[in-house]
């Protein structure tokens, strides 16, 4: 097995230099940078990274608690953070926290005990232990997707990322109100979560700008998960007047709303439209297409990554929030006319802000509430 002074005498450096190639410990002429990576790589050479760590007390290791088994959109997360550790030479050691707070606290600590330098963590809706417990040993952290409020008190720094949430909802809502739906439902995500308040913001932020009341018995909790989700969408379904029209706070949401429209032997979008906040994998796949808000996932993970690795370098710096934009992803589950062939055959790219295509008003689906119209409201919802 090749060693480090085998690496030295194949490259014509000293042992010194390959270890500041190895350990970026201090700068090395590109030449010789070059020469040394040349020789690890015909060597076979496979550094040790436990004796490194010992060195530079760092285990180039980041941890990463989010819901990524118990959650679908942050597999997505997942790989984007992998993807940016991996470009910078780190390696990632992850837990799920299940959105329970004490758990959160617990699986945070785990990871703190074998040494990562850093963490990326998605806050669950109660954060003030796993804060209080960042804070006392001052972990560099990033927090990514949801966004929490530090101690007025506390100087513990972390920095966040994730994306807009309450403009990307309006817009879902716009698109719905100019197709005349005036009954709109909300299956809002897990009481607590920045997320959840932000995209509910976005709802009334929809309805008031098409000069709608806000009508509580429409907006119903699916505790951001599916089953919880099913059971909320069928008592919006069982209401005197159902709504015509639903928006749904995440994709696991999305599914229990299905599940429960499945069930009544409903469909979409001739007797309920849906507008979904998170786009899928999956979902042109859906018939319908669904039409919905995409968040850069990939991106908030790289991210992530990228601020934690300036707050590893600079402790002290000033803590920032990154947002970055949605996208508005237009496809048929509001009930717009489909997308003509040819555009079918080819993976569509989502349309950014600003550039969302107006569809056509005609006909009963565009207006439920017309008069005259062959589809009143409580057709078109089926009750």
């Amino acid at each position: 097995m090749a060693t480090m002074i085998d690496v030295a005498r194949h490259a014509g450096v000293s042992v010194a230099t390959v270890s500041h190639v190895l350990n970026d410990t201090r700068s090395v002429r590109p030449h010789t940078r070059q020469a040394v990576l040349d020789a690890i790589d015909e060597l076979g050479y496979t550094p040790n990274t436990l004796a490194r760590s010992l060195v530079t007390a760092r285990t180039r290791s980041i941890g990463l608690a989010v819901s990524a088994i118990s959650n679908p959109y942050f597999t997505e997360i997942l790989q984007g953070v992998e993807a940016g550790a991996l470009e910078h030479g780190y390696s990632l050691l992850i837990a799920d926290p299940h959105d329970d707070p004490e758990h959160e606290r617990r699986v945070v600590q785990l990871l703190h005990e074998r040494r990562v330098d850093g963490m990326i963590v998605a806050p669950s809706a109660d954060p003030r232990e796993l804060l209080g417990y960042l804070a006392r040993h001052n972990v560099p952290t990033v927090f990514l997707d949801r966004f929490v409020d530090a101690p007025a008190d506390s100087p513990y720094r972390f920095d966040q990322v994730g994306a807009e949430n309450v403009e990307p909802m309006a817009q879902l809502m716009s698109h719905l109100t100019a197709l005349g739906h005036r009954r709109i439902g909300m299956v809002a995500g897990l009481p607590g979560l920045s997320t959840t308040t932000e995209r509910i913001s976005g709802y009334r932020l929809g309805l008031a700008s098409a000069g709608l009341p806000y009508d509580e018995r429409l907006l119903v909790h699916g505790a951001s998960e599916s089953g919880a989700a099913e059971r909320a969408t069928g008592s919006l379904l069982s209401l005197a007047t159902p709504p015509t029209a639903l928006v749904t706070g995440n994709n696991a949401m999305t599914i229990g709303a299905l599940r429960a429209l499945r069930d009544r032997g409903l469909s979409v979008p001739d007797d309920l439209v849906l507008c979904c906040f998170d786009d899928f994998a999956w979902a042109d796949l859906f018939a319908p297409r669904l039409t919905a808000a995409s968040q850069p996932s990939k991106e908030i993970g790289a991210q992530a990554v990228r601020l934690l690795l300036d707050r590893l370098a600079s402790p002290d710096r000033a803590a920032r929030t990154v947002r970055l934009p949605c996208a508005f992803v237009h496809r048929t589950s509001c009930g717009c006319p489909a997308d003509p062939p040819s555009a079918d055959s080819a993976p569509r790219t989502p349309r950014t802000r600003g550039t969302t295509k107006t569809p056509e008003t005609s006909g009963s689906r565009g207006n439920p509430e017309s008069p005259g119209s062959p589809e009143s409201p409580e057709k078109g919802s089926v009750s």
